[in-house]
């Protein structure tokens, strides 16, 4: 079989280490910025510890996806103690909001500095193969770390803090790094990166460096970019559309037959035509990788494996799901994204090795549970030490990574982003929906395509992906049109619903449907645009003793 390198199990102490213990962790001693890049491992083993952090708890691990409870979709399994993240009453000191802010510019520094090293070991000899690949991987995850920051706290009237360390003659200086004037100039800046990582960047790699970014995978995410910067400057529109088109005419990238594929655990299928970028996860007892499949996983997992049980579909998701029932091209073979997405009473699903009927007794009632990432916990030996290490879970529960390729982007969101660049320029859209319709078993659209069917399409077929759909929402409410912006509207301050069982152990018993939670999480009813970003956490406005402006609406 085939063996992928989890690159985030990889360099694991340097992925939790400090600055400075990253840098001293190299086998030719102690560091210093002219003897650091010797030879290939070290930049490899240098480039591995950027990668690692994607991953983590207080990454795309978990903490990024508390942020959807803005929007109707998914509910929190279990409460928390940041409930503004509902609310939309944000603070910027919740703790996942802080987490993320710090790591993702921790480690933007760290693929700053690989940047800066290498291009000055390039001023005086050439940069072997593997040096010219971790350069090209280094403008990419700055520029990934750097979009991450930047759509979420930026505006048209304040960007985010971001230099370049090559920039500064005699090497960078720690100073603090420069505010950016409005967002617009940060995805200049990102995309500046991208277009050279790709000229760096191989076209493929081998399976044994399967994950690592490659020209695609810049393509793709300069997609993603220009759709944001169209929130601001709808010209930008055209670009999304030119890369999309890229990824088709020379990347080759189209839908997989298949639409489970692209959550398998059968790593022979992972390197497939819909990938784009991903966090290629291990499971097992040596596995690495993210934990986000076990943190959604029902808590306690019905007593088998320690699920966390901490996001839950909604109500709302499943009607959207639903509203596809009646359009089944094949009705035998059902509603495809519905059944992979999520698990409702009484359906049938593998775990451990035997076949059960969901319910959920644990914690705070939804009625439902994330479907998308549960095939390696269907194996009878999920957790044995299959292939020296590599079984499908980690049998750690306090660390439950599995077997499986979690999605960051992927094709089939790009052709949806591509059909709502046409529809945002008074052009028809209709065939890429129709396509990622059709291989979901859905008819196509009986009418041109509008801004309702992308409300519809990205909900469906990205559910409980990192693709950001409560983003979504407010830039669909900033610079979408009049349609797409009611929808959104209604979303933003409508409360989610769950379902609530009489007997909760029992997949027959009645339910009603009701709304979530408690008066802590419940939105007033209102939104402004204002809140379509986060406030920058008030410890780094203290820190830049007037570096940093606060965005205005939450002066």
């Amino acid at each position: 079989m085939k063996k992928y390198i989890s690159l985030f199990a990889v360099v694991g102490a340097l992925s939790m280490a400090s600055c400075s213990d990253f840098l001293d962790t190299q086998p030719e001693g102690t560091y210093s910025s002219t003897t650091y890049f010797q030879n290939d491992q070290q930049a490899i083993d240098a480039m591995d510890a950027v990668y690692a952090r994607l991953a983590q708890e207080n990454m795309f691990g978990r903490d990024i996806f508390w942020e959807q409870a803005c929007g109707t979709d998914v509910v929190w399994g279990r409460t928390r103690s940041y409930p503004t993240l509902a609310t939309m009453q944000y603070t910027g000191d919740e703790s996942p909001l802080r987490g993320f802010w710090e790591q993702c510019y921790k480690f933007g520094a760290r693929a700053n500095w690989v940047v800066a090293s290498l291009l000055d070991k390039q001023k005086n000899t050439e940069l072997t193969a593997i040096e010219t690949r971790t350069l090209g991987e280094a403008y990419f995850m700055r520029a990934i770390y750097h979009f991450y920051i930047a759509y979420r706290y930026g505006t048209d009237e304040v960007g985010v803090p971001f230099c370049k360390y090559e920039d500064y003659p005699s090497g960078y200086d720690y100073s603090i790094p420069t505010q950016q004037p409005s967002v617009m100039e940060n995805y200049r800046l990102i995309i500046e990166d991208l277009q050279k990582a790709e000229a760096l960047l191989p076209g493929s790699y081998d399976a044994a460096n399967f994950g690592r970014a490659q020209k695609l995978s810049c393509v793709g995410y300069m997609a993603k970019v220009y759709a944001y910067w169209a929130c601001w400057d709808k010209s930008q529109w055209a670009n999304v559309v030119t890369c999309v088109n890229k990824l088709e005419s020379s990347y080759g990238r189209a839908l997989c037959a298949d639409y489970n594929q692209n959550f398998t655990d059968d790593m022979t299928k992972w390197d497939n035509s819909e990938y784009i970028f991903s966090m290629p996860s291990n499971g097992g007892v040596n596995g690495g990788g993210c934990e986000f499949p076990g943190v959604i996983l029902e808590n306690k997992g019905w007593g088998i494996f320690n699920g966390w049980g901490q996001n839950k579909p909604s109500y709302d998701i499943f009607e959207q799901f639903c509203q596809d029932d009646a359009n089944l091209i094949d009705p035998a073979k059902g509603n495809v994204r519905k059944v992979r997405s999520v698990l409702e009473y009484g359906q049938e699903f593998q775990f451990f090795g035997e076949t059960r009927r969901f319910y959920s007794t644990s914690d705070v009632e939804a009625g439902f549970m994330i479907n998308k990432y549960m095939e390696p916990f269907g194996h009878k030996d999920a957790t044995a030490d299959l292939e020296n290490g590599m079984g499908y879970v980690n049998p750690n529960g306090d660390w439950p990574t599995v077997r499986l390729n979690i999605p960051l982007i992927r094709f089939s969101e790009l052709l949806l982003l591509r059909a709502e660049a046409k529809i945002m320029q008074g052009q028809d859209g209709s065939a890429d929906i129709n396509k990622v319709r059709n291989r979901a078993n859905v008819k196509s659209l009986d009418h041109t395509a509008t801004m309702a069917d992308i409300y519809h399409e990205r909900r469906v077929e990205l559910a409980f992906e990192f693709y950001d759909h409560a983003f979504d929402l407010k830039r669909w409410h900033k610079g979408g049109d009049a349609t797409i912006k009611a929808l959104a509207e209604k979303e933003l301050t409508t409360n989610p619903r769950v379902r609530n069982y009489e007997d909760r152990s029992n997949p027959d018993s009645p339910c009603t449907v009701g709304v979530y939670g408690d008066g802590s999480v419940l939105k007033d009813g209102k939104y402004n645009d204002g809140q379509m970003t986060f406030p920058f956490p008030s410890e780094q406005v203290a820190k830049s003793n007037g570096a940093l402006v606060q965005n205005s609406y939450w002066k």
